[in-house]
């Protein structure tokens, strides 16, 4: 059975995201060697998943980009979870393998924790939840992630986008792993109790 990780990153007031979706402090808190470690667990993914609006904009962006992200996105199947509808991605004639690999990209719109409980049914490496805050808690409310990797920046947004809101009950994590970087960002790993 696979497990489920979510990888998000976080103010250190508990927002992912600026209220209009702004994530520009992400990458002005960030340095060389928390990339290069996210790279790392990027690479460490057998499937990745995102919501509609994420896929959407990350489609035409990723196959074409040289940053070093560009690999591990372009190379690990991913899948698009939706509630309204997926009419695909239009990334024009590139028939490259980065670019076949978000066309192929499987799709679900039915009943999401029905969607994780069949991916997490087969064998593999981790399956990588990434994305916005409205698909990462309507994931967390299924129950079904087994570890959450939570980058939280030197950074206090005083307002914004949560995940953790909204819960029907508690959610007991175990700490099992933190890691630091010389830019104050710290990656804290919690497994469900």
């Amino acid at each position: 059975m696979r497990k489920l990780h979510m990888k998000m990153s976080m103010s250190l007031d508990g927002f992912v995201g600026e209220t209009n979706g702004n994530v520009d402090w992400i990458f002005k808190t960030g340095d060389a060697e928390s990339k290069d470690w996210s790279v790392g667990q990027a690479q460490e993914a057998g499937m990745i998943i995102m919501g509609r609006k994420s896929f959407e904009g990350m489609a035409p962006y990723w196959p074409t980009s040289t940053d070093v992200f560009a690999k591990p996105m372009n190379e690990i199947p991913k899948a698009v979870f939706t509630r309204n509808g997926f009419k695909g991605v239009d990334l024009g004639d590139d028939k490259s393998p980065a670019a076949a690999s978000w066309k192929n990209a499987r799709v679900f719109d039915g009943d999401l924790a029905e969607g994780i409980r069949e991916l997490k049914a087969g064998e593999g490496k981790p399956i990588v939840a990434i994305g916005g805050a409205e698909f990462m808690r309507s994931l967390i409310a299924t129950g079904l992630v087994d570890e959450f990797y939570l980058a939280i920046h030197p950074v206090i947004l005083g307002g914004g986008l949560p995940i953790f809101n909204g819960l029907a009950t508690p959610l007991y994590l175990k700490l099992a792993d933190v890691k630091s970087f010389p830019g104050g960002t710290t990656v804290h790993v919690y497994r469900s109790a």
